[in-house]
């Protein structure tokens, strides 16, 4: 309280404290935009931010799809620590892969201790934290307004069909209204895109300038996969253009620190439920969606910050994380989080102001089900990055694979056999990491590198459930 009134009292406080805008794409591929080489897709608008401020070419993700990815941002802390292994789903579908059915309200999150030191908070769009299963909306963890999602956009008979389509068009009229109607006091604001997942619709005007791409050319009568995608990632990009616009005019673009990034690697084009979101790029990497290899986990990381975050800069030595998030807007905002909440990432507020130097710890995960799809980016269940080197194991080693990642980008130069003292000194950490977390059950095809049945649920029990089966693929 005396921080708040102090604060009241001399306002020039707040002139170092940046407004904060994370903007969260869902399943869009590190290599989906122009800056990260894309030559297809148009996207000026991230392009220009990238030049606006520096593009990150190791950013990482804390798991492979949506949830344990969100919570990883928003709390600081490896997933599994919160029983979310894979994608909330239904309760039942929860228990019986041993998760929690949401995210716990009292754990610090970025909310909750922006709101400690005076700013005003803002969620909209996509949550996946748990709401969707039965659990507390948004506005109990710590969010002053909570905006669109995507239960407005519900499947019924009198839905627009291009809900999702417009979405991001609504959500960003949303983010200026917050931001305007913030004033002078310093804000927080979340804007998670329902774009580009499953399953896309774009309206005829923005698949115009995708012509081209129909299925056997521009005089074609049917949409291919590819038009569709990339007419949804552009107007992704021009709805972001306006939000940067819209933050201009208001007079707030100089004191607002930006991330952009995506909660995962692209869609596997197998999948049941793909549709046309399969056809997002890994870029170089080898892996997508659900997958520990690195293009199902790397993903785009932009950073924003006039004046302060160097403009034009590419910055390729430097690992970041999702986890890395929470600490760092913390010590930008003069936060001190509670004692008993220990962040699994790190301050890397000198690497965005322009530093670089290694990480002082390394990046874990784990997957523990069934990835369908193509055998070649069936990753083992568990992943350890430090510095150059990449490990992947299974816990019974039935599966060791060890790369250096920045020579072997594709991960296809197992040299596992040639650094057996690197092999035991990462595995021996990635396995006491993997004992901390909460036991329960797994898919019995976890960890392995099998041909499937593309796109279908896997039908076989999880270990430890009897007959119960595995969720359907999401």
């Amino acid at each position: 309280m005396r921080f708040i009134l102090l604060l009241a009292l001399c306002p020039s406080l707040f002139a170092a404290r940046p407004n904060i805008i994370f903007i969260l794409a869902d399943d869009l591929g590190w290599g989906d935009l122009g800056c990260y080489g894309n030559k297809t897709i148009q996207t000026p608008n991230l392009d220009a931010m990238a030049k606006q401020g520096t593009l990150f070419t190791q950013f990482y993700v804390n798991a492979s799809v949506c949830s344990p990815s969100r919570c990883a941002f928003f709390t600081g802390q490896y997933p599994s620590r919160h029983r979310i292994h894979g994608h909330y789903a239904t309760k039942q579908q929860n228990d019986a892969r041993g998760m929690s059915n949401w995210l716990e309200p009292q754990v610090p999150n970025a909310a909750s201790l922006m709101k400690t030191a005076g700013y005003t908070t803002a969620h909209i769009g996509k949550w996946h934290l748990g709401s969707n299963s039965g659990g507390p909306p948004p506005d109990a963890y710590g969010f002053d307004f909570v905006g669109t999602s995507e239960k407005d956009g519900a499947n019924g008979p009198a839905a627009d069909p291009y809900f999702r389509a417009k979405s991001t068009a609504i959500f960003v009229d949303e983010c200026l209204q917050f931001i305007e109607k913030a004033g002078d006091t310093p804000f927080y604001l979340q804007l998670w895109t329902l774009v580009p997942h499953a399953t896309l619709n774009p309206t005829p005007e923005q698949m115009a300038p995708y012509a081209r791409l129909r299925a056997n050319g521009k005089d074609f009568p049917h949409a291919s996969a590819m038009q569709i995608f990339a007419a949804s990632v552009t107007d992704l990009d021009t709805q972001i253009g306006r939000l940067l616009a819209g933050l201009e005019k208001l007079g707030k673009d100089e004191n607002t620190l930006i991330l952009f990034s995506s909660d995962n690697g692209p869609e596997d084009i197998h999948i049941g439920n793909a549709g046309h979101s399969g056809v997002g790029s890994a870029g170089p990497f080898r892996g997508r969606k659900r997958s520990l290899y690195e293009g199902g986990i790397r993903v785009p990381g932009i950073l924003r910050w006039p004046g302060k975050i160097p403009a034009g800069r590419i910055e390729d030595k430097a690992i970041m994380a999702g986890v890395d998030w929470l600490p760092t807007i913390c010590k930008l905002a003069g936060v001190t989080p509670p004692a008993d909440h220990t962040f699994d990432g790190e301050d890397v507020g000198d690497v965005l102001l322009g530093q670089s130097h290694p990480r002082t710890k390394p990046l874990m995960w784990e997957w523990r089900f069934n990835i369908s799809g193509e055998p070649f980016h069936h990753s083992p269940e568990l992943a350890i990055r430090d510095g150059d080197w990449k490990l992947l194991m299974n816990p019974d080693r039935s599966r060791v694979e060890l790369y250096d990642i920045t020579k072997d980008l594709t991960q296809l130069n197992n040299v596992a056999e040639h650094h057996p003292d690197i092999v035991e000194k990462l595995a021996a950490q990635v396995t006491t990491w993997a004992k901390t977390l909460p036991s329960g059950p797994r898919d019995p095809t976890a960890g392995q590198m099998h041909s499937g049945m593309p796109g279908k649920p896997d039908s076989r029990p999880l270990k430890g459930q009897g007959k119960k089966k595995n969720e359907p693929v999401k």
